[in-house]
């Protein structure tokens, strides 16, 4: 961990301060901090070359009982697409008032188990996609009921299992949270008994901490925000949904022929709900990721042999679609596991950072994220991440080594060998110092040029130089183009105020008694005669409330301090 912080330190630190310095610019640049932007800037480049193709495929509707469909099988491997849509109309013409020979039944019991306990990641990306969570913020929500409600276990954990000796507190736990929604389904759990050979508990695979579960803390509901209730929310179910028994269900395969042609179908009957029955029918699937075109549906009692009347065919086309644009949830997943924008594919690297988790740590990516957003390198577009033209630059004026996910893999690699005793801790080091100097000097070598696009007429009122536009995270500002003055005014900013029209948060723009909110949809309002309309509908803004929120808005824009500062605070590495 040590030498960890201290090379990150050495070459982030040195780097930073040679292209600031050479280029009179903010550039920021660091061992996980630049390959996360080249992984986004990676992202924007496939979907700009992305050509999108047309596909198509067949259904048909018969009847046995109930009408259901079926879906053509081009081959044997299952593909039910294809690019030729000459063929498929022949298969179209070919098969259109046929008989569905049935040649295949195949019925199978499945068990899903509930999915794992929530490390941090793992909530993150599941608050991102739910409620639209920041990862800094919900790494914020889970410290404040971790420190202050002491409801939750420690947050900064990379686990998803619990060892042996917390399953005799599980009663007590389940004792603390059998409140509110959960009183019911947490009562009837107590009466069990959990052993400690349970799937959800694996003392291998807990270093550190273990997953995040509820404590034995007695929980007040109405003593949180709700911000607060909907993480807490997803930690309990998620607690409560691994103590139940698997959801089951019958799966049903229909294979046969139309024709000579093939075609299936599938079916699923629910037997049991298991822990589903937490979720209360609103737990969502993750999206199949193998884009299939079959669809489970109600299907009547259907037997080998069976001859079924085609009632109609229809040709299906679509188009191929690019990658999405990352969001928080997706941007996460990719600094976990980020072997697909490795260069090499060396199967050792990939080893490697599968076993150490990535860029990053569990702790460390909610402030790298947001340190991209504050350093201007990244933005939003509704819940899209972009790269800036700023970051476009930074990439070309970077050295290579650091836009890569390998350089981690090899620090790695080398700070295992030192914890097994290979290799000296002073002769990696010495390494690193080496290796930074050749980075500086190749930036200092560098030919490049950055060019501020953002400039705007506005002048500064500091030291008169022209002002850049730049958008934060919530906030457009103007800032000052002198890194020393660094002098900076917020424009407009989004708020909590909802639209009394459509409903979304609007923009507040503005300064003193001139502020005002400003919606998408056109609707405009005075700050004032928001507080009064707010007074009458029985929900009053004072302005006292609205600047105590701005003063919020303000500390969560400010630059996020280097995640090594404090470790190397009262360090002495002379």
């Amino acid at each position: 961990m040590v030498s960890r912080n201290q090379c990150d330190w050495l070459v982030g630190l040195n780097v930073t301060r040679a292209l600031t310095c050479k280029y009179n610019a903010s550039l920021s640049c660091g061992r996980v901090q630049t390959p996360t932007l080249a992984m986004i800037a990676k992202r924007e480049e496939d979907i700009r070359k992305f050509v999108p193709k047309s596909y198509y495929g067949i259904k048909a509707a018969v009847k046995k009982d109930s009408v259901f469909q079926l879906t053509w099988q081009m081959d044997k491997n299952g593909n039910t697409r294809s690019f030729d849509k000459e063929k498929v109309k022949a298969v179209v013409n070919k098969v259109n008032g046929g008989n569905f020979t049935i040649t295949e039944v195949i019925k199978a019991t499945k068990k899903q188990p509930a999915p794992a306990l929530y490390d941090l990641t793992e909530l993150q990306r599941d608050a991102n996609k739910l409620f639209g969570f920041s990862a800094k913020q919900t790494l914020n929500i889970m410290q404040r009921l971790y420190e202050n409600h002491k409801v939750l276990t420690y947050p900064r954990t990379d686990s998803r299992y619990l060892t042996s000796d917390i399953v005799d507190t599980i009663p007590e736990r389940l004792a603390a949270c059998a409140v509110g929604p959960y009183r019911k389904i947490a009562a009837m759990l107590a009466r069990q008994k959990f052993s400690p050979k349970a799937s959800f508990v694996n003392n291998s695979k807990v270093s550190d901490h273990h997953a995040i579960i509820p404590t034995e803390q007695f929980v007040q509901l109405d003593h949180m925000t709700n911000e607060e209730r909907k993480i807490y929310d997803l930690v309990v179910k998620r607690f409560l949904s691994v103590l139940y028994p698997p959801f089951e269900y019958v799966q049903t395969t229909v294979v046969g022929e139309v024709e000579g042609e093939r075609f299936t179908c599938k079916g699923k009957k629910i037997e049991k709900m298991g822990w589903k029955e937490v979720y209360d029918s609103s737990y969502e699937e993750d999206e199949d990721n193998g884009r299939t075109d079959q669809k489970d549906q109600s299907l009547p009692e259907l037997n080998k042999g069976d001859v079924i009347p085609v009632l109609n065919v229809t040709m299906t086309e679509g188009k191929t679609t690019p990658p999405a644009y990352f969001n928080e949830a997706s941007l996460l997943s990719a600094m976990e596991n980020p072997v697909h924008y490795m260069q090499s594919h060396d199967k050792e690297d990939i080893k490697i950072l599968g076993e150490t988790g990535g860029l990053g740590t569990v702790a460390t990516r909610a402030d790298i994220i947001e340190k991209l957003f504050n350093s201007f390198l990244i933005e939003k577009r509704d819940k899209d991440i972009v790269i800036t033209s700023k970051a476009k630059q930074l990439l070309e004026l970077v050295p290579e080594d650091l836009k890569k996910p390998e350089l981690t893999a090899d620090w790695e690699r080398k700070l295992m060998q030192i914890a097994s005793g290979k290799l000296r801790r002073d002769a990696f080091m010495k390494e690193i110092k080496t290796y930074t100097n050749e980075l500086i000097d190749e930036i200092k070598a560098g030919e490049g040029k950055f060019r501020h696009d953002n400039l705007t007429n506005h002048t500064c009122p500091e030291c008169g130089k022209k002002m850049l536009l730049v958008k934060g995270k919530n906030s457009t500002m103007h800032v000052c183009q002198d890194r020393e003055c660094g002098y900076r005014e917020t424009i407009s900013r989004t708020s909590n105020a909802r639209c009394p029209k459509c409903h979304k948060r609007m923009e507040m723009v503005g300064k003193g008694e001139n502020q005002k909110f400003i919606c998408k949809c056109g609707y405009k309002e005075k700050l004032s005669n928001f507080t009064e309309r707010r007074k009458k509908e029985g929900a009053g803004v004072s302005r006292k409330d609205v600047n105590r929120y701005l003063k919020n808005m303000q500390k969560e824009e400010a630059p996020v301090n280097n995640a090594f500062a404090d470790a190397f605070a009262k360090l002495n590495l002379k």
